[in-house]
Order: C-alpha cells, then structure tokens, then sequence
C-alpha cells in the first residue's frame, strides 16, 4: 500500500469506522464510513487521491494523538 500520504489505513465493520495514520504521524477516526468505501480506497491506485475525492471533507472525524 504505497501512498505519498497515507501510511496506514484499517477499517471497523461494526463501528464504521476508518482509522488513517497519514506519513505526518497524524491520526484520524472518520465516522459513519460505508464499507465500501474502505474497500475503495483499499483497492485504489492512488490512496491519497481517493482519500481527497471521497473521504475528505465528507465524513465526521476525530483526531487523536499521535502514537
């Protein structure tokens, strides 16, 4: 999963729930995610393309700290 952006994704079916630890350390739980959205970006070419196009800006979300 190469990204110049994202270097870790993980995904909760039962919460919908989308964990994104970009390459800054940063880390982000987007909310109410539909699976196939994660599958999307799981499957994407581009993961910081899909991210900006269909995840950004489109789904509550919850920084944490770093780890």
């Amino acid at each position: 999963m190469p990204s110049s952006v994202i270097k870790y994704f993980s995904y909760d079916a039962a919460t919908e729930t989308l964990k994104i630890i970009f390459v800054t350390d940063m880390i982000y739980l987007y909310k109410e995610v539909p699976e196939k959205i994660y599958k999307m970006l799981k499957a994407s070419g581009s993961k910081g393309r899909y991210f900006n196009r269909h995840i950004k800006d489109k789904f509550k979300f919850q920084k944490l700290e770093e780890e």
